[in-house]
C-alpha cells in the first residue's frame, strides 16, 4: 500500500537552501510538495501533479499536523504579545497607534 509521507530530503518545506550561495531551490525529491508517496518497501517518489486534487485533503491534514508540531496554534498573535520579541514588545505600536 502506498502512503503519503513527509519528504525526508526537505522535511516538508518543499525547498532547500544552499548554505554557501544562500539561494533556495525547489526540492528535487518531492518536486516542491513537501510530501512524497512511500510504497510498502519504503521507497519514496514524488507525488504527480495530476494526483494533487485526489490527495489534497490528506496533504492539508499532514501539513496542519506538521505546523502544530512546530508550535503553530492557528491563531494570530499581535506582535507585542509575542514572547519571542523580548524587550522589544514594550516599544511596539498597538492597534490604536500608541506604543508601549
Amino acid at each position: 500500500m502506498t502512503t503519503i509521507a513527509l519528504c525526508p530530503s526537505c522535511d516538508g518545506y518543499g525547498w532547500l537552501e544552499d548554505d554557501e550561495a544562500g539561494a533556495a531551490e525547489e526540492c528535487g525529491w518531492c518536486a516542491g510538495a513537501g510530501y512524497v508517496y512511500r510504497d510498502e518497501r519504503g521507497v519514496d517518489r514524488a507525488i504527480p501533479t495530476a494526483d494533487y486534487a485526489a490527495v489534497a485533503p490528506e496533504l492539508e491534514r499532514l501539513e496542519t499536523e506538521r505546523l502544530r508540531d512546530m508550535g503553530y496554534t492557528g491563531s494570530a498573535i499581535k506582535p507585542w504579545e509575542q514572547q519571542v520579541r523580548g524587550e522589544n514588545m514594550a516599544r511596539m505600536k498597538r492597534d490604536n497607534g500608541q506604543s508601549g
